[in-house]
């Protein structure tokens, strides 16, 4: 029985992807909070669309994740 070995990930590879998956996370959440703070004044009320901004990032760049980084192997064939 011969078996595809597993690709290992490089520490290159895991230090790009995850920069990138935090900075989708990151950005959006941080220019939320800050816009909604510099337009009201209120602190509280731009942290509360922070986090709101934040849950909705996860859940996209989990999607983004699964399509782009994940590989998939080519072959899915078991006897």
């Amino acid at each position: 029985m011969t078996e595809n070995p597993a690709k290992k990930v490089t520490s290159k590879d895991l230090i790009t992807k995850g920069s990138l998956v935090a900075i989708i996370i990151a950005v959006p959440t941080l220019i939320v909070f800050f816009a909604i703070w510099t337009l009201t004044g209120d602190l509280i009320f731009g942290g509360v669309a922070g986090l709101i901004t934040n849950f909705i990032t996860l859940g996209i760049s989990f999607k983004i994740v699964t399509k782009k980084f994940v590989k998939k192997p080519k072959d899915d064939f078991e006897l």
